[in-house]
């Protein structure tokens, strides 16, 4: 008898596709139009605040071509919950100008394909797999995005039937599969969602790029993978913008999305709150966010915002450089792995090559420890949240991995310090920092600094170092001994130093 995968559920997802009644629009009084305007910001605005709540996510989309004008993508906990929002929708006044051209239930799955390891040996599974595997199942929608959507099933013909292959077989087909996804990490998050006894077709594939040629490259190069060329049967393909509620004036009419004019729908939500279980914790995720590893490595929040603006005005009193939100005007997703180090650096400089064709990769790279004690680093420093969120889940995927930089059983995480210095002083900086080490082995709330050196450059270097609470930080920040060490660094330092929160 052939073995089915087993799975794990998640979020369930309605992708809800409306078209226009133009001339119904065009020629109602204006005061009609202006109050379905109204409910329509008002309704998809409601739905798109549980972004910031660990329960759901929602968004709108404008559709290019004939088969719809919008999209609204919901994610949530129940499908009462879709089917609730499906019928508030028709209290709108703005729903008696649309008419509904097309839907899709399904509800996001990982299956044995992934890891049967995580069915049937879950103490065996590291964290990053796991943080992956949540992202997987609460997906975040990325902010200013495309988006495809797409049915798909697999084959049951007498000589192309899926499910008379072995499991084995199976998740080779999978695998190879996976290989061609993460060509395109960074470029591309995919949500995928199984539809089986919920409608049509068996998967609902939902592709987020800020470029749609990476779109279109993702589902062509696919095509020629096993899996899809001999076993893929397809549906239609949906493609469009996300907007802001605020747009929906500009929508309709006809001005170009988004405008940027409205402020985002989401501020104060870091991406992946809800998927990495924060701390990218992209609940999701980390983006790292389990929805893969936090690309900013907060909570988020408005609350969260605050505390880090207090804390940049803080470090730039002291002189000390803490750029934009996050502490730097980049996201930094990190992770440990104690995989063979040439391994590890072998794989990480494929996943490199494929993020260097996005132009929002600033650098991703492999520390050692330099004493030799303890895991290696990889930290990967991007300049949007949404592409570190999609590349978080990739770099789960690296060999070895134990947990991201941020991660802390308790107390307030990790500040990350990167430093290049003139290869002249390389080993004075060493010295430095140990001797500033045996300082902070003293010091009230200190839980464990690291001196970590790049491996394909030994003059950069990466401190990590853990905090009970964020005064305790700040309490060495203040202190002489950092204050020295900063005036030290000017004489030794390459480049500007870059400080990056990740607590």
């Amino acid at each position: 008898m052939v073995n089915a995968p087993e799975t794990e559920e998640g979020w369930f997802a309605l992708h809800d596709f409306r078209t226009i009644d133009w001339d119904a629009w065009r020629n109602a009084p204006e005061r009609d139009r202006e109050a379905a305007i109204e409910d329509a910001e008002a309704f998809q605005k409601h739905r798109e605040l549980l972004a910031r709540s660990d329960e759901g996510e929602s968004a709108v989309f404008s559709i290019t071509g004939d088969k719809a004008d919008l999209l609204f993508v919901h994610f949530r906990e129940t499908l009462d919950e879709l089917d609730r929002i499906e019928r508030s929708f028709e209290d709108t006044a703005f729903a008696g100008f649309t008419e509904r051209a097309y839907s899709y239930v399904s509800v996001t799955e990982v299956s044995g394909y992934v890891s049967d390891d995580y069915f049937t040996d879950p103490e065996s599974v590291d964290d990053g797999l796991k943080r992956y595997i949540e992202g997987k199942l609460t997906p975040e929608i990325p902010d200013d995005t495309y988006v495809s959507f797409y049915p798909m099933s697999k084959r049951r013909q007498p000589e192309q039937n899926w499910y008379a292959l072995d499991f084995e077989e199976r998740a080779d087909l999978m695998a190879g599969h996976g290989d061609v996804g993460r060509e395109f990490a960074g470029r591309i998050k995919q949500v995928i969602a199984s539809s089986v006894g919920l409608d049509d077709w068996e998967w609902g594939v939902t592709l987020f790029g800020d470029d749609p040629t990476d779109i279109k490259d993702i589902v062509y190069e696919m095509r020629f993978d096993e899996a899809s060329s001999v076993y893929g049967e397809f549906g239609d393909f949906y493609i469009g913008r996300r907007f802001p509620p605020e747009d929906f004036d500009a929508f309709l009419a006809g001005d170009q999305l988004p405008t940027g004019d409205a402020e985002s729908h989401h501020d104060g939500h870091a991406h992946g709150e809800s998927t990495h279980g924060d701390a990218h914790g992209e609940s999701a995720h980390d983006h790292g966010s389990a929805h893969g590893e936090s690309p900013h490595g907060d909570a988020g929040g408005d609350g969260d915002e605050t505390d880090e603006e207090d804390l940049r005005r803080e470090l730039a009193e002291l002189d000390v450089y803490a750029g934009k939100p996050h502490g730097e005007d980049v996201y930094a997703v990190g992770l440990y792995s104690d995989a063979n180090l040439d391994d590890l650096r072998e794989e990480v400089e494929g996943l490199t090559e494929s993020f260097d064709h996005y132009d929002t990769h600033v650098e991703t790279s492999v520390y050692a420890p330099v004493n030799g004690d303890g895991p290696a680093a990889v930290v990967s420093l991007w300049e949007t949240g949404s592409a570190a969120d999609t590349a978080a889940g990739f770099l789960a995927d690296l060999p070895g991995v134990t947990s991201k930089v941020a991660e802390t059983d308790d107390g307030w995480g990790t500040m990350g310090m990167f430093y290049t210095v003139k290869p002249d002083y390389k080993d004075d900086f060493v010295d430095k920092f140990d001797a500033v080490g045996d300082a902070l082995a003293d010091v009230d709330g200190h839980r464990e600094t690291r001196l970590l050196q790049r491996t394909d450059d030994e003059n950069a270097f990466f401190i990590d170092s853990r905090w009970e609470s964020r005064d305790d930080a700040m309490g060495f920040f203040r202190s002489d001994a950092f204050r020295n060490t900063v005036q030290w660094g000017r004489d030794v330092l390459a480049d500007r130093p870059r400080h990056v929160f990740l607590a």
